[in-house]
């Protein structure tokens, strides 16, 4: 079975998952953020190599006050404990989306995550934070115009991968495979550049639950398509 080498997680469900164990929607997100660890490991003992999870949107700051506040708190935790678990598992931690909003202390935490973990040879684990993609394409633009303006690019230079360059995603190749959880069947302006000729794979089993073995149901299907970039197949 060939293994897509880079996934991309759209992870949904945690507040319904807990909604329905009549507990409070935080409680989902937390339990959310356990099972992060556990796929992170599953996924490169299957031979994935990269990873990729929408963890905080954009569109998210309009969800309630204390709703946010609640996932700033779970994040901080997350970033202690992510420390330890990177350095355990051999994990390079990378953060993409606009991060200047955040606190100083969640900040200087992700920094410090990406600088330890920079030479880790293991999972490559890419965390989608304060991120949306019409956000990242214009702030790309906007820094593209910007060197135009300053002379260091030419407009008639900008092609496909210069624009690559400037996205917050430069260097990590496309994901192979696209999942979403918990039923919905959209892309909820996620990597909407690099999913272009990615399969997607929606399931109705919310994050929470989403165990091993529906991650490699959702491989078993990836296996089952037949992948064609411009109407030839893929080699």
């Amino acid at each position: 079975m060939k293994v897509p080498q880079h996934i991309a997680i759209i992870l949904d469900g945690n507040g319904r998952w807990a909604k329905s164990k009549g507990m409070p929607r935080n409680y989902g997100h937390a339990q959310g953020s356990k099972n992060v660890e556990r796929i992170c490991e599953e996924a490169w003992r299957m031979g994935i190599k990269y990873l990729t999870v929408y963890a905080f949107s954009t569109e998210n700051w309009n969800r309630p006050d204390s709703e946010v506040s609640a996932l700033m708190t779970l994040l901080r935790n997350y970033m202690k404990t992510c420390l330890k678990t990177a350095a355990k598992n051999d994990m390079k931690i990378r953060v993409i989306g606009d991060i200047q909003p955040l606190d100083d202390d969640i900040k200087n935490r992700i920094r410090e995550l990406e600088s330890a973990t920079v030479n880790n040879g293991g999972l490559n684990f890419t965390i989608a934070l304060n991120y949306g993609s019409r956000d990242e394409l214009t702030r790309a633009a906007r820094k593209m115009a910007q060197d135009c303006a300053d002379g260091k690019l030419k407009a008639d230079d900008i092609d496909e991968a210069v624009f690559e360059s400037y996205m917050d995603t430069h260097g990590i190749p496309d994901p192979d495979l696209l999942i979403r959880t918990s039923g919905e069947q959209r892309l909820s302006n996620y990597l909407l550049w690099q999913l272009a000729y990615s399969e997607f794979y929606f399931t109705d089993v919310p994050w929470p639950d989403f165990t091993k073995e529906e991650l490699m149901k959702a491989i078993e299907e990836y296996n089952h398509r037949h992948r064609r970039f411009g109407g030839v197949e893929e080699a």
